[in-house]
């Protein structure tokens, strides 16, 4: 098997769907040899910030020698960005060798009788058995959906859990109440355990508390109330904080948005928990250079200047907040260009009312998934936000029209979808 041909094999599998629950990929890493079981994980759920949290936690790891695996999803340009050690990609022939060997087990599976695993059971399983085949000293494991019943949960003692900010996203699938949600998102915490949490919704909150007393887990929430900024631009932020064992002073972090000063607080306070409860060594060194040297392409991300090319994978109505905030906040320019592309299964209109007024032109256009919301009905929806928008199937097309119409001081802004950046990433980034 060759890289096109795993990618072909792996994404042959999405018409089995999204099926939640774990008899599936307990049974495949079973045949696999259980891989998961060799891993030390930092099991990350939310459903904002997993990605830049768990990107802070592995740098910081890095910095300090470790061999660290990164699992994310979804990925913006490359499939091989999902799975990665110490920031570089699984290399393409490692790919299809690890995923020949799952292939095999899970024809095992179907002659035995079992459903077929999911696309996203597949890749946790090849993430899983290529972690443990290179023997890497800790992974940092993002949730894909939810928590309770994702396929990562298949890990039985995590070092920490984490749950990053909770919010609406996947309704049908977790429920429609903060409540419900939270419940699932904290279905990673295991018994007599360590849980990290960014403070929540009091009724979230609630929720998490409950769980964490019931499994006898050691609640920690960052401590983002201590934190003073001390400088905050569109290049990145320096700030102080209080952590339980020291005082941190002018810490940088080059992902932008206050947010990101929150994420990097809960990723402090992961560190912490390591430090104190699995004597793990991490000077305060490797967690200024961690911090200073995370990236995480994608979000708030600046591709160049005159005019300034800004992409944002938001894609629910918390990130859409954070988004607004964060241009309203950074950054000064003449006119702000909307490229804008979103999924139908997606708050599509509590994300339009916080970014279209915003705009003084917008193009649309969509993004490379199935579940795209058609042109006509994104159209239509932001006519009634008292905007016309210009029209462009291919993504491509809407990316040149808009750097035609740009001046020198305007901000084009490219978002509504991680499905429609990675392509508007990938084009622009070519080009410098």
């Amino acid at each position: 098997m060759n890289y096109s041909e795993a990618l072909e094999y792996i994404h042959g599998t999405y018409k089995f769907g999204s099926k939640l629950g774990l008899e599936n990929i307990r049974y495949l890493l079973k045949l696999l040899g259980n891989p998961q079981k060799k891993l030390k994980v930092i099991h990350v759920a939310g459903t904002n910030g997993k990605g830049s949290t768990s990107t802070f936690i592995s740098q910081i790891l890095i910095e300090q020698g470790y061999k660290v695996g990164l699992f994310t999803s979804p990925y913006l340009e490359e499939f091989t960005e999902r799975i990665r050690i110490n920031g570089q990609n699984i290399p393409k022939d490692d790919l299809a060798e690890v995923t020949e060997k799952v292939k095999t087990k899970v024809e095992v599976m179907l002659k035995e009788g079992k459903n077929h695993p999911t696309e996203f059971e597949i890749v946790t399983a090849i993430a899983m058995l290529y972690y443990s085949l290179k023997e890497v000293d800790y992974v940092v494991l993002e949730v894909g959906l939810g928590g309770r019943l994702d396929s990562t949960n298949v890990i039985e003692k995590p070092l920490v859990s984490v749950i990053t900010p909770i919010s609406f996203d996947h309704i049908q699938y977790l429920g429609d109440t903060l409540d419900k949600i939270a419940y699932e998102k904290a279905g990673i915490i295991k018994e007599h355990s360590i849980t990290v949490v960014h403070p929540q919704e009091e009724e979230a909150m609630e929720v998490i508390e409950n769980v964490c007393n019931e499994r006898k887990t050691k609640l920690l929430v960052a401590p983002i109330e201590s934190i003073e900024i001390n400088k905050y631009d569109e290049f990145g932020i320096e700030f102080n904080i209080d952590l339980p064992d020291i005082r941190l002073r002018n810490l940088e972090i080059q992902l932008l948005g206050m947010h990101q000063a929150n994420n990097a607080a809960v990723a402090l306070m992961v560190i912490y928990a390591l430090r104190e409860y699995h004597k793990i060594n991490i000077s305060e060194n490797s967690i200024r250079n961690g911090l200073k040297n995370a990236k995480w392409p994608g979000r708030l991300e600046v591709i160049r200047r005159c005019p300034t090319l800004l992409i944002d994978g938001a894609h629910n109505i918390h990130g859409a907040k954070a988004l607004k905030k964060s241009i309203k906040e950074i950054f000064n320019y003449g006119r702000l260009i909307g490229v804008i592309g979103v999924l139908g299964d997606k708050d599509v209109d509590g994300i339009l009312k916080e970014i279209i007024p915003l705009c003084h032109e917008v193009i649309i256009t969509r993004p490379n998934n199935p579940r795209a919301i058609s042109l006509a009905e994104l159209k239509e929806k932001i006519e009634a936000l008292g905007n016309i928008p210009v029209e462009y199937e291919d993504i491509a097309s809407a990316v040149d029209e808009s750097l035609r119409i740009a001046k020198e001081d305007d901000l084009i802004l490219y978002c509504g979808s991680l499905y429609m950046i990675g392509n508007v990433r990938k084009k622009l980034t070519k080009n410098i």
